[in-house]
């Protein structure tokens, strides 16, 4: 490995930390109001809705997203950002996923322009939108620290997934083992989900999960809960 490359790997460990101060930790986007449901009640059932919200709806709509923001971060199209940008999210499929994305988009993009390997020029671009998704900012820094597409998406996925997972525990709640063998089976499916990912259509872009969409909406006025989504 050549010093390049390992920094590259570098950031990107950063970019997929727990660590990263975005508030990824307060949201469960749906799982909180499943384990309310009694629809996740123990190990199996919550690797069954975690893989469910891989397969239907992030492998299907922010994955090949962000490789489309990742293209046209690199090709300096602001256009095609600010289009798939709005496109993700109108995908979001109730107002607190739709905050939970735009939070975390502004406090990542808000990170960066505090970081000294970031060029302001392109970081003044993306303050320019509107409003910043999530996997619009995590592109944006992707592209300026050079990380691969495919590498990108994997990490991207496994921050997903990770922070699925440590809800989890607290909700079902899990023991650290069976969250552990969540990761290992469900993180062995990361790289066909970025490869396939990378085959989408524009025209086959879309979440198609309307349990969660129906959960979710109940969560925002659920009277006790531990996350903000």
């Amino acid at each position: 490995m050549t010093s390049s490359n390992g920094l590259k790997l570098a950031r990107l460990l950063q970019l997929a930390s727990p660590a990263l101060p975005v508030g990824a930790y307060s949201y469960s986007q749906g799982l909180e109001a499943a384990v309310a449901a009694g629809i996740v009640d123990d190990a199996s059932a919550a690797a069954r809705w975690i893989g469910d919200m891989l397969e239907y709806s992030v492998a299907r709509l922010e994955a090949p997203l962000l490789l489309r923001l990742l293209d046209s971060w690199r090709a300096n199209d602001y256009a095609l950002v600010d289009h798939w940008n709005a496109l993700f999210l109108a995908g979001r499929e109730t107002s607190e996923l739709r905050a939970e994305s735009v939070q975390m988009g502004f406090s990542l993009a808000k990170l960066l322009g505090e970081l000294e390997d970031i060029d302001k020029e392109a970081l003044a671009r993306l303050r320019q939108l509107n409003e910043t998704a999530f996997p619009t900012a995590f592109a944006f820094a992707a592209a300026q620290w050079e990380i691969l597409p495919g590498d990108a998406v994997v990490a991207y996925l496994w921050s997903w997934l990770e922070n699925q997972v440590a809800a989890a525990i607290k909700l079902v709640p899990l023991g650290q083992t069976d969250g552990q063998r969540i990761l290992l089976t469900l993180g062995a499916k990361l790289v066909r989900v970025a490869e396939e990912a990378a085959t989408l259509g524009d025209h086959e872009l879309g979440s198609f999960a309307p349990r969660l969409a129906i959960l979710s909406s109940a969560h925002e006025t659920q009277y006790s809960r531990l996350f903000r989504s």
